[in-house]
């Protein structure tokens, strides 16, 4: 499909020559590579998507039916209200892989609530045949239901028309339905009316397809396919490999992808990446404009869906990912240009991420409950906030960027003691605590389940300045204090069910867990403390807990974090409850800085 202009996109194409015999045979290979990668799924389980999402269909119908008898409504008139389901996301796109999750947007007449979603739909859900889990967190920025069914996950998300019914041939792409609708509505058709667009502004599909499927395996293995956690998310890339696709309309995947990294390490931002040009339409909402809110002149790296209204997809960049980004742009491109000439191979770009290989020290931010449900949403909560800690770290002094991972790491403790508990929702988890099962507990007194997610930030330090003398003050008090207090702010916070710690380490002191089998350096390269108390400790550098009573601060010395030199400002904290974390809310927290050799 082609604009009055003769090319989609906001410029022409840079080329319209079909692509080389090379370019051919590499797109070959790509694609050998990626069968290999298995980003495929099997017919098999290409049927289960469509048998489930069939039977989610039918589910949306019999809520919309229910409500609407809830109502008032007659028996025909609830039959007639309809309900629908459109999926959006790699499922839409087609560029999904085996296990990955659909995204459904759930689409209802008006006289069915959000409250109606979470209250009727989400325990609907739950009684259905093969569901293993389902957990509804309806006060994220767009809400969700998370859910699997058959052992296919699910990203569940409701859109109230301003329709009395909804038709089962019913389109999303007229602006006009977006007329009479609360924000989070607009935002949950957005995924889908951004899809369609997406596909319908590419000049070849099938291409399109291929070269995302590509770029996807690798943000992903390089460890930036995240939006919450400041990096660009599925939208964003999609976005990007479809303006790559309207600048050479005739080439194959892999000329799409070798000149994706090429443009894209030497793109200019903040010059926004447009599929078409931003238009105005029938709605009182903020369309993206940088000439009219400074909020929007202040994106790093904005690149601008193509349905109205227009967003940026990519408004959680930082400083700091911005350059982590750019630089896997540039590893990319040296990578394929040695594909095309034939010195490399496909599977080089696809190596996996050497983060926690990269870095002195971490930040680790952990968030723990005492239930598997609770723990979805706590440990959600928490992880939509990192951002925000990754942003206040980049202010201080020393500190050239902070890395976060794109992942969570979850662990299951069975503690026998409240003192196990405190270390587990501290980040220490002993090897007998480790190996310990749910039997091993039942029946005793005082024994608990602890869930905790752990989440990672890198930390790149300055290096010192020749002729410096002294040691030099790393503070990262103030940003850990404000995000434990930023995410206590929680209207579901509850002190006595939930932890948050947030604590820096040494490299030589990552867990295990962090690293597949084999990839970790020979434990005795490491040298051991002095202490003899073992290298997994480290400091706290954020309360647990409510910052109730202050101490004077005091300085002192703390060898188990393996930087020479390095000593500790720390503020003593208390808290005073009696639920399961209260021995770490007794407990002294303390607030460290190091001080950098």
């Amino acid at each position: 499909m082609t604009t009055e202009k003769g090319f989609l996109g906001v410029t022409p194409p840079i080329s319209t020559a079909e692509s080389t015999e090379r370019e051919k045979e590499v797109t070959a290979t790509l694609m050998e590579e990626l069968r290999r990668q298995n980003t495929f799924e099997s017919v098999e389980e290409a049927r289960l998507r469509e048998t489930v999402l069939g039977r989610v269909a039918a589910v949306v119908k019999k809520f919309v039916y229910e409500v609407s008898l809830s109502r008032g409504l007659s028996e025909a008139a609830a039959n007639a209200a309809g309900g629908k389901i459109f999926t959006f996301g790699s499922y839409r796109l087609g560029v999904h892989g085996p296990g990955s999750d659909i995204d459904t947007l759930c689409v209802v007449p008006k006289h069915v609530s959000r409250e109606d979603f979470f209250e009727k739909f989400e325990p609907m859900l739950k009684e259905l045949e093969g569901v293993s889990e389902v957990s509804g967190v309806p006060e994220a920025y767009v809400p969700i239901i998370k859910a699997k069914i058959s052992g296919i996950p699910l990203d569940l998300l409701m859109a109230r028309l301003a329709l009395s019914s909804i038709p089962d041939d019913l389109s999303l792409k007229d602006d006009n339905l977006l007329r009479n609708l609360d924000e989070r509505c607009v935002r949950s058709l957005g995924g889908s009316r951004v899809n369609d667009e997406a596909l319908r502004l590419v000049p070849n599909v099938e291409v399109y397809r291929d070269s995302l499927r590509c770029i996807k395996l690798w943000a992903q293995r390089r460890a930036i396919y995240s939006n919450v956690n400041g990096f660009l998310g599925g939208v964003a890339w999609a976005i990007l490999v479809a303006r790559i696709c309207q600048l050479y309309p005739n080439a194959t995947a892999g000329a799409i992808v070798s000149r994706f990294f090429i443009i894209m390490y030497q793109w200019s931002w903040p010059q926004p990446v447009l599929l078409k040009q931003i238009e105005e339409g029938p709605l009182q909402v903020r369309v993206w404009n940088p000439k009219l809110y400074p909020a929007d002149r202040s994106h790093r790296m904005p690149i601008i869906t193509p349905a109205y209204p227009a967003m940026c997809s990519t408004h959680n960049v930082t400083a700091s990912t911005q350059m982590i980004v750019t630089e896997e742009f540039k590893k990319g491109a040296d990578i394929v240009d040695k594909v095309i000439v034939g010195t490399a191979s496909w599977s080089e770009l696809f190596q996996k991420h050497d983060f926690f290989h990269k870095y002195r020290y971490y930040l680790q931010v952990i968030a723990s409950t005492g239930t598997a449900e609770l723990q979805i949403k706590w440990a959600g909560t928490v992880e939509s906030r990192i951002r925000q800690l990754v942003m206040k770290l980049e202010y201080v002094d020393s500190l050239i960027l902070a890395h976060p991972f794109i992942k969570g790491f979850d662990q299951v403790s069975h503690c026998i003691t409240e003192e196990e508990v405190r270390q587990v929702a501290q980040g220490q988890i002993s090897d007998l605590i480790a190996k310990r099962t749910k039997a091993d507990i039942e029946g005793l007194d005082g024994a608990s389940t602890v869930h905790s997610t752990t989440f990672y930030i890198g930390l790149l330090i300055e290096p010192k300045p020749l002729g410096a003398v002294g040691p030099r003050r790393l503070d990262i008090s103030y940003p850990t204090t404000e995000f434990t207090k930023l995410v206590k702010m929680w209207e579901k916070y509850d002190e006595d069910t939930m932890g948050i710690v947030v604590r820096n380490i040494k490299s030589s002191a990552l867990p295990d867990y962090v690293f597949d089998e084999g990839e970790r350096q020979p434990k005795q390269a490491l040298k051991r403390p002095k202490t003899g108390k073992g290298s997994g400790k480290s400091s706290n550098t954020s309360p647990d807990m409510p910052n109730k009573k202050r101490r004077r601060s005091e300085t002192t010395q703390d060898n188990e974090n393996g930087i020479p030199g390095l000593s500790f400002s720390s503020a003593m904290l208390h808290g005073e409850t009696n639920g399961l974390y209260a021995p770490i809310n007794r407990a002294v927290s303390e607030i460290k800085s190091p001080q950098l050799p």
